[in-house]
């Protein structure tokens, strides 16, 4: 049983983000070798300071918000931003959660014996180094650093200025753990104090981050997409629909469209754009509107929208593109599925689509030809979540094809490595 190596906290910050960036590039050979007892109890140590840290945690919290308040910080950013003492006892459940699941690390993904005697195996391994630049995120603190440690890597952090404060009471506390467990601190890094250059040096930093993963509005992910010389796991931007077919149940459809809007708006998986089967229109937009407009959503609609529900803000062209991460929606009537589908793809995000409807043919048709990383049928898009996919916790969601797609887990945090056993082969 690998067991960690006792390591001093830091006793002075490093001085550059470069020193920063290579300190966690060593210790990430030590974490790669912790063995999966050793991992978890080391989530359960973070866990547990997390806890114990509550106070400072909301304290920093509560001066972030207050800033974010007076420099108009969107209330989208501000409902993420935001820890009370509840979700900071949900973030440390998030931590058990990821200590309790199978290590990636190790697995046999393939196995078998050449013709000539050498055994091969493709194991899975950590990447070593990865980077987060995300924004007004402070879970993702959490959630990234958990799962890079439990997959055996080390972690970079870049959050930005909004939760400046929330991130650094966070990372103290999860260092302190890491102290007090043996394992180097410098496992856990963060970029914050150096602002913008902080966050150039990480997109550079390749050769020494080994994977970057990108968090937040769809132009930092571009920026990160666009900028970076590390390679980069692109979470989207979620332009989410929902479709409602013409044998869509009036209830279902109203519960669906509500829970997927209102339940949390500011999310990526919250959905965006309502479409509606022109058969279906007459009894269908009315009560779906009614409810939504219940529930605090201002509803954006087409004409035919307009005519059959009151209180209809007239959509524009922009509305179909916009992600709103408000209680805002969009809401359109198509000709059929074909429109449906039609619409998708012009304007979806490639996060998350679901249909909701009676008939197995649309559903088959819609699974199927819906190009997108998450595609549903009679669910509501908010189960796009590492969480309610079993994963604990998640790194984003990927809308790219490369590698890993949709809610990414451990195994995302996983590359892989042959190794070759034989008995004096030589190659003729």
């Amino acid at each position: 049983m690998t067991q960690a190596i006792a390591t001093p906290l830091a006793s002075a910050a490093p001085a550059t983000a470069r020193e920063r960036m290579l300190r966690a590039k060593d210790a990430a050979r030590e974490i790669a070798l912790l063995d999966d007892a050793s991992k978890r109890d080391l989530l359960y140590a973070m866990a547990d300071a997390i806890e114990r840290a509550v106070d400072s945690v909301v304290a920093a919290n509560g001066a972030d918000l207050a800033r974010g308040r007076e420099t108009g910080l969107s209330i989208a950013l501000q409902d993420r931003l935001t820890l009370d003492a509840g979700r900071v006892a949900s973030l440390a459940a998030a931590v058990r959660d990821v200590a309790d699941l199978p290590d990636p690390v190790g697995r046999v993904l393939e196995q078998r014996t050449l013709p000539n005697g050498l055994d091969l195996t493709k194991v899975a391994v950590p990447f070593g180094v990865v980077g987060s630049i995300y924004e007004a995120r402070p879970n993702v603190t959490v959630d990234i650093a958990a799962l890079a440690l439990r997959s055996g890597n080390s972690v970079v952090l870049r959050g930005g200025s909004a939760a400046e404060q929330t991130n650094a009471a966070l990372v103290a506390a999860m260092r302190e753990a890491l102290a007090a467990s043996g394992v180097d601190p410098d496992a856990i890094q963060t970029l914050d104090a150096f602002g913008r250059e902080g966050a150039k040096e990480l997109m550079q930093a390749r050769g020494i981050v080994d994977v970057l993963v990108p968090r937040g509005s769809a132009q930092l992910i571009e920026t990160v997409v666009s900028e970076s010389s590390v390679p980069v796991i692109e979470t989207g931007a979620g332009v989410v629909h929902v479709y409602l077919d013409e044998t869509a149940p009036i209830e279902r459809s109203r519960d669906i469209v509500v829970n997927a809007k209102a339940q949390r708006p500011s999310v990526c998986n919250a959905v965006e754009t309502v479409l509606v089967h022109a058969a279906a229109a007459e009894r269908i937009v009315g009560p779906v509107v009614e409810a939504l407009q219940q529930a605090g959503v201002t509803v954006h609609g087409d004409d035919t929208v307009g005519r059959l529900a009151p209180g209809i803000v007239p959509a524009e062209e922009k509305d179909w593109e916009t992600e709103y991460q408000s209680l805002d929606i969009a809401m359109r009537v198509v000709d059929d599925l074909d429109g449906a589908l039609e619409h998708i793809r012009r304007y979806s995000t490639h996060h998350t689509e679901s249909i909701i409807t009676d008939d197995a043919a649309a559903i088959d048709r819609f699974l199927a030809e819906v190009d997108s990383a998450v595609v549903m049928a009679n669910a509501s898009t908010r189960f796009t979540d590492g969480g309610e996919f079993g994963f604990g916790a998640e790194v984003g969601i990927s809308t790219q094809k490369l590698h890993a797609r949709g809610p990414m887990g451990l195994r995302e945090l996983t590359s892989t490595k042959w190794i070759v056993r034989g008995d004096g082969q030589v190659r003729g």
